[in-house]
């Protein structure tokens, strides 16, 4: 069987292994990712997108470095096994981990499932590894240089709306006055730390405990400032929910029993000791930068360069996503 992305002939020169399968792993919008088989053996593979590949994105040196660093910490990692740099092997650079059981939550259906007192411990859980996350010293695990603490946030918005001029090919009314806002009104920076910069429910698997077992994507990691990501989470834990089953799918549901985001902000204000009264600002920039993401991808859907399902409505979440980022920095 041949897989767009992933030529197993030659993943099995490299590795030097016996007869190789593959699968691709449903749910991911960017980077690939393939779960191999050899034999009773199982492993995860990851590589960049097909195609349009925007600058710095999609570095797999860099995600392999932060798992590796982040493996003796209490933030739950799968284990690293190899990385190669070196595109000739599949067309561009990839890294081996360990393949994690238990299940991702990517829909609505599913969590309906855990019932109400499930469903917060597996909220709280998540936002627990969060807080666990942010309290990492950088130094302590090699990453004193994973990034620019200084200046982070103004770089991100400038960065951000790079990345959708290189990935649009349409108008987007209010998507340079939403950039316009969020640059004019950047918050003092509410610490440094190891950020994730998708950190959300179906990027991490969930073990037969209902807990935490493994946070995965690790594309966007750098070092900047922890709100970030608490901002980020919050759009996609109830910022989403109107628009599930059309243009996204998403697994927060408040019929499922979880906690709303305003409580998960005070479990993590609470576990950190964090002051969240710019929070709002965060959360506005996670709308930016979910639009752009969404751009990229339906730009990327638009050349025929995306692998598997799911890409064909994508684009139309951009134009709300916009909305919203401008109503919550009312």
């Amino acid at each position: 069987m041949t897989l767009p992305g992933l030529d197993l002939g030659k993943l099995r020169e490299y590795l030097g292994s016996g007869e190789l399968t593959a699968e691709v792993i449903a749910g991911g919008k960017s980077n690939l990712t393939y779960l191999v088989r050899e034999g009773d053996r199982t492993f995860v593979l990851r590589r960049p997108p097909l195609g349009h590949v925007l600058s710095t994105a999609h570095d797999m040196a860099r995600e392999y470095r932060v798992l590796t660093a982040l493996a003796p910490t209490a933030v739950p990692v799968p284990r690293t096994l190899r990385l190669c740099t070196d595109p000739d092997v599949l067309g561009a650079p990839f890294y081996l981990m360990e393949h994690v059981d238990g299940v991702v939550y990517r829909s609505a259906r599913q969590t309906a499932q855990l019932g109400a007192e499930r469903a917060r411990t597996l909220a709280f859980t998540l936002i627990d590894v969060l807080a666990d996350l942010h309290d990492v010293d950088p130094g302590a695990v090699g990453l004193s240089d994973f990034g620019r603490p200084d200046g982070f946030m103004a770089r991100q918005v400038r960065r951000w709306k790079s990345q959708l001029d290189a990935s649009r090919s349409r108008d987007l009314p209010g998507a340079q006055e939403l950039h316009d806002r969020l640059a004019a009104s950047v918050p003092a920076p509410a610490g440094a730390g190891v950020v994730h910069g998708d950190y959300r429910l179906d990027n991490v698997i969930v073990g037969t405990d209902g807990r935490v077992a493994a946070v995965l994507d690790w594309e966007m990691a750098t070092l900047g400032d922890p709100l970030a990501d608490l901002g980020l989470l919050l759009v996609y834990w109830d910022g989403l929910t109107e628009f599930a089953g059309s243009m996204v799918s998403t697994a927060i549901h408040p019929d499922a029993g979880f906690p709303t985001g305003r409580e998960m902000a005070a479990r993590y204000a609470e576990r950190r000791g964090a002051d969240l009264s710019t929070l709002d600002w965060y959360v506005a920039f996670g709308y930016f930068k979910l639009a752009v993401i969404a751009e990229g991808i339906h730009y990327r859907y638009t050349k025929g360069q995306t692998v598997g399902a799911g890409f064909d409505h994508i684009g139309e979440l951009v134009p709300p996503l916009l909305a919203r980022g401008h109503a919550t920095l009312e």
